[in-house]
């Protein structure tokens, strides 16, 4: 399992929104809270003073001092190793536009549902990885990290390789596990049914998720704390046959 931790800044004027970021990124594998900046001067305050624990920022587009389109040129020219997320409300095409030009990792739409938000992170978090110490890449390679292998290449997908870390037998007994529950299970709970250690399963199960064959979502448990629970997607069935 990965070490490497990743720092997120979250920049939203809306509190609770952003305490609802926190949450969901606290319990998301490889991320950490590095700041909560409600306006553009403490996002640049935050960036000057921890820019080398920040990895990526979720960006709202509205924001009591400036634009947030504003503000994403000016982290682009002043911090270049950073990755923004746009986590937003606004819909406008010239908006989102601009957005992909000012080269952003994804655009999220509020009110953002925990499925989604976990698919970016778990992508930013294989791609970074996949990335790391590397000095070349092929195209193939390339293509299998940025995700555009599209169904109609039955040939390529029926070769899958599994990255370094993930075991083929385990991660069929991780399926096996949540297709005999009808209901979603925590790490915990698949670990118990496989027979296996909590991070193990968890480790499996993000990888399931980023390849979207299994959702996630953030439930309470008997005293009240929020968990991660999974659940085996109905479109998975294709994915799970080139395994």
């Amino acid at each position: 399992m990965s070490t490497t931790q990743y720092g997120i800044l979250v920049v939203e004027d809306d509190f609770r929104i952003a305490d609802i970021h926190r949450a969901f990124i606290e319990q998301s594998e490889g991320f950490y809270v590095v700041g909560m900046a409600r306006n553009g001067s403490e996002a640049k305050a935050l960036m000057a003073q921890h820019a080398a624990d920040i990895q990526l920022i979720l960006l709202d587009a509205y924001l009591p001092d400036v634009e947030g389109l504003e503000l994403l040129w000016a982290i682009r020219r002043d911090h270049v190793h950073v990755d923004i997320v746009m986590v937003t409300a606004a819909k406008e095409v010239e908006t989102i536009s601009e957005a992909l030009r000012g080269g952003v990792f994804d655009y999220l739409i509020k009110p953002i549902e925990a499925t989604r938000m976990n698919q970016m992170l778990a992508r930013f978090r294989r791609e970074r990885e996949a990335l790391a110490n590397r000095a070349e890449m092929s195209q193939d390679e390339l293509d299998h990290v940025l995700s555009r292998m599209t169904p109609s290449e039955p040939t390529r997908t029926a070769s899958r390789t599994l990255p370094k870390g993930i075991d083929r037998l385990t991660l069929r007994r991780v399926v096996d596990a949540l297709a005999c529950e009808s209901d979603s299970l925590t790490a915990m709970q698949v670990a118990r049914t496989m027979g296996a250690s909590r991070s193990t399963a968890r480790r499996y199960l993000e990888f399931l998720v980023a390849e979207q064959a299994v959702s996630a979502e953030l439930g309470y448990g008997d005293v009240g704390r929020p968990e991660r629970r999974y659940r085996l997607l109905s479109a998975a069935k294709g994915w799970l046959e080139t395994l």
